[in-house]
């Protein structure tokens, strides 16, 4: 991949030679996805979701995660036009907005109004997306900037655990969730999924290769394949790869951004993996005990809370990360290859957060329930 083609490594200003540019490169499928999922997203001809829309969203979320740089891009982009006052633009803004700075205030009644507004199902698939690439885009960029000694001007925000639902039953009836769990959870759409029988042969062996014919998640993320190819490598690239930082500890951040943007479901996939990987559940389910407003890092290890502080100072909006965390993670023996997987593996969950707490919500299988 050029410079030219990496949009992040152009706006953090990655030097070539740096250290930071070789572990990207170590990580080369996680770079290249994320700039895929990019050209996706701001290459696509859809009528019901036109590029004019797409990067003018774009900028507002990265406005509201205080990534100026992302902003400006952007806003400069050729076919940029501000919204105006049609129900269509600013249903849309409204959605956006939610996502961006209260996902788990979503409801199923948003994506209601987004439809009588004129979106379309896959429109609505690909604005979720768009706004969880640009939460996920903003963070990694915020971290790569810290990776090179550049700190954000954010204002300071409290990194604690942020609230998630407490309603007893789920939009269809089924129980649900309402504390954190290792258990395995169910999760229903609130728009439908594409059924298998609607996507032709290449389509179908798309979503058997990554083993997700049977879920409605992924089949209605499908509804906008090309990006969700995009998203799953990109997925992939930063957690399943060798070296780096152990793959319990990605998880462990993938639970913090949980904790913080209150996704119950996300929580109990990713911590269970942490809790395996490490053979430490008393540790992760400490973690995901904290109460909405407690610091997530207390009673942790030193090097967990090190990683705990950083990865959930990412998560919040604006992410408030800082040098000073970066230096107690290379205190606690992070090298610049574990420090990028554990920022990557924070930023990510901006995203698919974003994607669990607006498309749907979790539920508790019959199975489970005593």
């Amino acid at each position: 991949m050029t410079a030219s083609q990496d949009l992040l490594a152009t706006l953090a200003d990655i030097d070539p030679a740096s250290e930071l540019a070789q572990a990207r490169a170590t990580r080369d499928a996680a770079t290249r996805h994320a700039q895929g999922s990019y050209e996706v997203l701001f290459s696509q001809q859809h009528d019901d979701f036109p590029l004019a829309e797409r990067v003018a969203l774009a900028a507002q979320v990265a406005e509201w995660h205080g990534a100026e740089r992302l902003r400006a891009h952007y806003a400069a982009h050729p076919a940029f036009q501000p919204l105006d006052d049609a129900p269509r633009h600013q249903q849309g803004l409204a959605f956006a907005r939610r996502l961006s700075v209260e996902p788990v205030a979503a409801a199923p009644q948003h994506i209601e109004a987004l439809r009588e507004a004129g979106w379309s199902a896959r429109g609505v698939v690909t604005l979720a997306q768009l706004v969880g690439f640009i939460s996920f885009q903003s963070r990694l960029l915020a971290g790569l900037q810290l990776l090179q000694g550049e700190e954000a001007n954010c204002p300071a925000q409290a990194a604690v655990a942020g609230r998630w639902h407490t309603a007893e039953r789920t939009a269809s009836g089924q129980r649900a969730l309402t504390a954190f769990t290792q258990a395995e959870l169910g999760w229903e759409p609130w728009l439908p999924a594409k059924p298998l029988a609607e996507f032709d042969a290449d389509e179908q062996a798309l979503l058997a290769r990554f083993g997700h014919s049977d879920s409605d998640y992924f089949r209605l993320l499908a509804r906008n394949q090309p990006l969700l190819e995009q998203r799953t490598l990109t997925d992939k690239g930063i957690f399943y790869t060798a070296g780096g930082l152990p793959r319990a500890e990605r998880e462990l951040a993938a639970t913090v951004a949980s904790k913080i943007n209150g996704c119950i479901y996300c929580a109990s996939v990713h911590a269970r993996k942490a809790s395996q990987l490490a053979k430490d559940n008393d540790a992760v389910q400490k973690l995901l005990n904290v109460a909405p407003g407690a610091v997530l890092s207390h009673g942790q290890s030193p090097r967990w809370a090190a990683e705990i502080d950083l990865a959930a100072s990412l998560s919040v909006t604006p992410p408030a990360a800082s040098l000073t965390q970066l230096q107690a993670l290379r205190e606690h023996g992070l090298d610049t290859l574990a420090q990028l997987d554990l920022i990557q593996s924070t930023a990510f969950f901006a995203w698919a957060n974003r994607l669990m707490l607006t498309l749907g919500e979790p539920f508790l299988p019959s199975d489970a329930q005593g």
